[in-house]
């Protein structure tokens, strides 16, 4: 993930708020640096290149963004990526190699 500022000197040194996120995706242990703001559904897509979690329909209606954190269903589209912090997240991908007896 790129994040770009206007360059106030030193003012500008934590200007941008980040924050460190530890966490495993499908079996597999990451760190991620990621704005509190940022969606889980979108580092998953953007940072992780996942595509089988979808964002469609904004509203948190439809359910194609549900992904397993500790086991359990949740939207990604509605949890912050930084909530993530110290869980397990399970995508469609990691059920598709449990499903053909990856690992998981």
């Amino acid at each position: 993930m790129t994040v770009v500022y206007e360059d106030l000197g030193d003012e500008a040194e934590g200007a941008v708020p980040i924050r460190r996120v530890r966490f495993s995706i499908n079996g597999k242990k990451m760190v991620a640096e990621v704005e509190p703001r940022l969606l889980l559904s979108h580092l998953i897509r953007r940072g992780l290149g996942l595509t089988g979690t979808h964002m469609g329909c904004d509203t948190t209606n439809c359910g194609a963004c549900t992904v397993q954190v500790d086991g359990r269903p949740v939207k990604s589209c509605t949890m912050l990526a930084v909530q993530v912090d110290g869980r397990e997240i399970t995508t469609v991908e990691g059920l598709a190699m449990e499903g053909a007896g990856g690992p998981g």
